[in-house]
């Protein structure tokens, strides 16, 4: 039961992770991180009752998520029930179907490698905080220094791999004129005011063209 306990609550964590790196539902103009609808996410109720050993389990396992070799983030560790509701698609893990291994005496990982390949692993977070939101507050444009103008520069240079007519910029964290046009395509491209500012729209479309070139929000 421990281990079953374990490879579920590790797949719950880091799928709600995957969601906060890359910021999902911002990224669609949407003001919150994650929903509370098990059609999308996870399901919580406020005031229901705690089972004070999953809990332990929370508090001991807290620090840890599940990633891939060579991959940074947290990954979209997609599960079900498995009984009464059936995954949408292969690679997910069922519950139930934890639970069957678990009862064979499999550890967490090797139940979550079961469902997810060999290539998971648990890692720990350098740092816990608090929900981050990657909008610097002011809008970057000409003059302007700094890793988040390092980190637009970046996202830019990926995005312009799949959209060759973005013109790539030399990543130096200084906004200068090369940058404002980049940005200015990629707003033509984009269907919004070409600028060449990088204002709150403009920076939440970035991460979400970002996020879909790179892939970085499925399981795979």
């Amino acid at each position: 039961m421990y281990h079953h306990l374990c490879a579920n609550v590790l797949a719950i964590m880091s799928f709600t992770l995957n969601r906060v790196y890359t910021e999902w539902y911002r990224n669609k103009g949407y003001d919150f991180t994650i929903t509370s609808s098990t059609a999308y996410d996870h399901k919580w109720i406020y005031g229901r009752n705690i089972f004070e050993s999953i809990d332990r389990i929370v508090d001991e396992l807290f620090e840890n998520y599940l990633s891939r070799p060579d991959v940074r983030q947290p990954i979209l560790t997609q599960y079900c029930d498995g009984h009464q509701v059936q995954c949408r698609n292969r690679g997910w893990m069922t519950q139930w179907g934890s639970k069957a291994l678990g009862d064979q005496g499999y550890s967490a990982i090797e139940i979550l490698r079961s469902f997810y390949g060999n290539d998971m692993y648990i890692n720990v977070a350098e740092a816990v905080s608090g929900i981050p939101a990657s909008w610097p507050g002011y809008d970057l444009t000409i003059g302007v220094t700094g890793e988040k103008v390092q980190q637009i520069q970046e996202q830019l240079n990926a995005i312009a791999k799949a959209y060759p007519a973005i013109p790539s910029v030399i990543v130096d964290g200084i906004y200068g004129p090369a940058t404002a046009a980049s940005v200015k395509k990629f707003q033509n491209i984009f269907g919004l005011p070409a600028s060449g500012v990088v204002d709150y729209p403009t920076w939440y479309k970035i991460q979400d063209i970002y996020v879909a070139v790179t892939r970085i929000a499925e399981l795979q």
